[in-house]
């Protein structure tokens, strides 16, 4: 996990609250710094569930997404899974189309990121 400091202390939301009436600068400081350290931990992929998905089982739940997409003349193709964001490439009648983003989200993504939850983030790619 280069770069990402895992040693500062986590403190939690009442811990930080008794602290801010003491010392507001400091509880901001600190809460702010507990933020930037929870989303390196979440791009390294350490606040990911389950196991790291083969490229064989994102093609799985693609292909759940796909026959979805299809029955409205859309279709996806699998582009790259890096660090828990996968890229997949709309075509066919979602390409271009106005519910295209809404489609990758409410569909595509939901389907994947239920089947794979160590899918962070589902993105179009071209």
């Amino acid at each position: 996990m280069g770069g990402v400091k895992l040693d500062a202390p986590f403190y939690t939301e009442a811990e930080l609250d008794a602290l801010y009436e003491t010392d507001p600068v400091a509880a901001l400081r600190i809460s702010r710094e507990q933020l930037r350290l929870k989303r390196q931990l979440e791009a390294a992929g350490a606040g990911a569930e389950g196991p790291v998905p083969t490229e064989a089982d994102v093609r799985a739940a693609i292909d759940e997404a796909r026959r979805i997409l299809q029955r409205d003349g859309g279709d996806l193709e699998f582009v790259s899974l890096e660090a828990g964001v996968l890229r997949v490439r709309m075509t066919g009648a979602c390409a271009g189309c106005p519910r295209g983003p809404l489609d990758l989200k409410h569909v595509v993504e939901r389907l994947v990121r239920a089947r794979l939850p160590a899918i962070r983030k589902v993105e179009s790619g071209f």
